[in-house]
């Protein structure tokens, strides 16, 4: 019998959809509650993205017989953080291009506000405006594309360092002796 390398791939992309539709029903609740997007209670989306890259790591420990790496937890989270930042980058400008214009409406308005509270003249306001609002849907799906692998990393290592369960000799040692096929 082959030993055949096991993969975190579909368990990565199993609870990168999980999160991407989890976060699709908090945005939903947001914008049906009314809850201001600049206000703290949008970091709340954070807890379901730490929970499920842990999940995703520890269903792959589990996979492998209750031992990985540290490199093994670590990849396993970051594909998942790739993976949902990527289908979250897809909702994203989907939402704000055409479900929801009048969100990037409302961030573009908290923007100029911002710009002139700044100082900034009424004709470098007005470029920056014309370019988000042709552009914004595009900036929110890359910034997400981008900051949540960097996030995702970040957790990744300290999920990896508390999965982390190497075999021993002895553990080599007592499979050996367990499967007939050695």
């Amino acid at each position: 019998m082959e030993n055949v390398k096991k993969s975190s791939t579909n368990i990565a992309v199993k609870w990168a959809v999980i999160y991407v539709i989890t976060s699709i029903v908090i945005t939903y609740i947001f914008q049906f509650l009314n809850i201001d997007q600049s206000s703290s209670a949008k970091y709340i989306s954070y807890i379901p993205f730490i929970a499920f890259l842990l999940l995703a790591q520890k269903e792959f420990k589990d996979q492998l017989g209750g031992f990985i790496t540290f490199g093994e937890g670590f990849m396993a989270g970051f594909l998942y953080s790739v993976f949902a930042g990527l289908m979250l980058a897809v909702f994203i400008y989907i939402y704000l291009g055409i479900l929801s214009p009048q969100v990037l409406e409302q961030s573009i308005a908290a923007q100029h506000d911002k710009l002139v509270e700044k100082g900034l003249s009424a004709d470098q306001i007005d470029s920056a405006m014309v370019m988000v609002k042709k552009y914004g849907a595009i900036f929110g799906a890359v910034g997400v594309a981008i900051i949540t692998p960097i996030i995702g990393a970040i957790i990744s290592l300290i999920g990896a360092a508390i999965f982390k369960k190497e075999r021993s000799i002895t553990d080599i040692e007592n499979n050996s002796y367990s499967d007939p096929a050695v």
